[in-house]
């Protein structure tokens, strides 16, 4: 089962996600195998960080929500909250299996939450800037929640338009 997991900061806790850096990667380390993709949010600027994602492959809900909340800065109060979601990896691949440059361009996350019938059970017809891609899913995996993507593009609005 894949996961969805966005810790969101707390305003003003960047000094204790420095402290607690070596703590939040070795606790990441741990599931190196099971990573498909993470990496730190920022605002537009790029300059303030704002967050932590992790798409992850875990057996069951338990084991998801065992990822989310022991982690390092979660247990020391750094998140302000959560989003832990089932989600189901379209491309079939991790971000390290990205064909892209990684050289040029930044990248971006885009979560677009909704409801109704799910809109990307299949990759869109241009992936090529496409890092991670694919649905947010309700525990039982039968409703659609949403997508969450990572990719790459020149700006945030050319991000804004992953379809």
């Amino acid at each position: 089962m894949e996961y969805f997991c966005y810790h969101r900061d707390r305003p003003g806790s960047l000094a204790l996600r420095e402290e607690l850096l070596e703590e939040h990667w070795s606790y990441m380390d741990r599931y190196a195998k099971e990573l498909i993709a993470r990496g730190p949010t920022f605002t537009e600027d790029g300059e303030t960080l704002t967050g932590s994602v992790h798409i992850v492959g875990l057996p069951d809900p338990a084991a998801a929500r065992a990822f989310a909340f022991d982690e390092p800065n979660y247990q020391a109060g750094a998140y302000r909250d959560v989003l832990l979601r089932r989600w189901h990896n379209v491309l079939g691949r991790t971000m390290w299996d990205f064909p892209g440059d990684r050289s040029s361009g930044s990248q971006y996350l885009v979560l677009g939450l909704g409801e109704g019938p799910a809109a990307d059970l299949t990759p869109p017809p241009d992936q090529d800037e496409l890092i991670a891609y694919g649905p947010l899913l309700s525990d039982d995996n039968d409703t659609w929640l949403g997508t969450a993507a990572l990719l790459r593009a020149p700006d945030p609005d050319a991000a804004r338009t992953v379809r």
